[in-house]
This record gives C-alpha cells, sequence and structure tokens, in this order.
C-alpha cells in the first residue's frame, strides 16, 4: 500500500472519531456561507445548490467505498457495523426492523442532525448536505445493494424509514419456448 493510500485511511479513521454529526455542523457552518455568496455572485440558487448536490454526492459514494475498506467487507452485516459512526454521540436514535444478509431495515426516530440543523438556520439546507448522500454511499460501499427511502424527519416525516436489499442477480438459465 503506498503512502496515499495508507493516508486516505488513517484520514478516514481520524474523521470517523470527530464524529459525523460533529463533521456535518462543521461542513454546515463553511458551506453555507459559502453557497450564499456563490448564489448571489451567480444569481441562480438552484444552479449553485446543484452543483453542491453532485459534488456532496460523488463524495459520498467515494466514502463508502473508503468505508467498506476500512470495515473489511461490503456486506450488510459491515454496513450495520457502520451505523456506529452516525449514531456516534447519540446523533441518532434508530429501530432496527430487520437485518439479515439480504436486508438491514431501520428507522430513525430522533435526528440530531435535522435539529442541529434547525438550530442553525439551516432547516432548509439539511437535505442538501446531509440526507443527500445517503444513497450515494451505499452505491459506493457496495453497489449490489439499494436503498429505499420514502421519509424524512428533515424534510418534516416523524421518522426515516431506511430499507437496504441486496439486488437480486439476473437468473443466467434460459427456459425453453413454452417451458
Amino acid at each position: 500500500m503506498g503512502n496515499d493510500d495508507q493516508r486516505d485511511h488513517s484520514d478516514a479513521a481520524r474523521l470517523n472519531q470527530i464524529g459525523v454529526i460533529n463533521r456535518r455542523e462543521i461542513e454546515a457552518r463553511v458551506l453555507e456561507p459559502i453557497l450564499e455568496a456563490m448564489v448571489q455572485e451567480f444569481g441562480d440558487r438552484a444552479r449553485v445548490e446543484g452543483v453542491a448536490a453532485e459534488t456532496i454526492i460523488e463524495l459520498a459514494r467515494k466514502q463508502g467505498n473508503e468505508l467498506a475498506e476500512e470495515l473489511g467487507g461490503r456486506s450488510l452485516h459491515h454496513f450495520r457495523e457502520s451505523m456506529k459512526y452516525w449514531i456516534q454521540d447519540n446523533a441518532l436514535e434508530i429501530e432496527v426492523l430487520e437485518h439479515t444478509e439480504e436486508a438491514f431495515d431501520f428507522n430513525v426516530v430522533r435526528c440530531r442532525y435535522a435539529e442541529m440543523y434547525r438550530e442553525l438556520g439551516m432547516a432548509d439546507k439539511g437535505a442538501l448536505l446531509s440526507c443527500n448522500r445517503d444513497f450515494a454511499l451505499i452505491q459506493g460501499f457496495d453497489p449490489d445493494t439499494e436503498l429505499t427511502r420514502t421519509q424524512t424527519i428533515m424534510e418534516g416525516a416523524p421518522f426515516c424509514d431506511f430499507r437496504y436489499r441486496k439486488k437480486s442477480k439476473p437468473s443466467t438459465e434460459q427456459g425453453e419456448p413454452g417451458e
């Protein structure tokens, strides 16, 4: 492993020690004034936030891959183990509904991330800066797992519904016509 690889893994481990909620607050406090300045400069909020969303999504995909490498695997068991980073500092309260090799379902019943964005006066940016990452993170962690989520606390729902499923493998067997 080269020095860049070692630095990347130690950087990820160091950032995980800080705690994700602390990272998100620091990021929000820096990004919000930058995004607002860019909107003022370019006059197009949708475009500025679109570029930010694309960048955040790509970062999340990369972080998902790094997370899988750090945890030594890409299974749903490994992914559940990664939850320790998101719930650290009581950032999330979750209720696990199902955990198998093929599915990992849970509800977030309290989200301090949403609370933090509201306290910062950035409730409208929380989905962009945090929730926006979830689908890309699992794509980077394991491209054979997909997330379905229909609601979030950040957007006003009473809970967030996370449903992870292993994708079905396409059948390689072809039946004879008429079978």
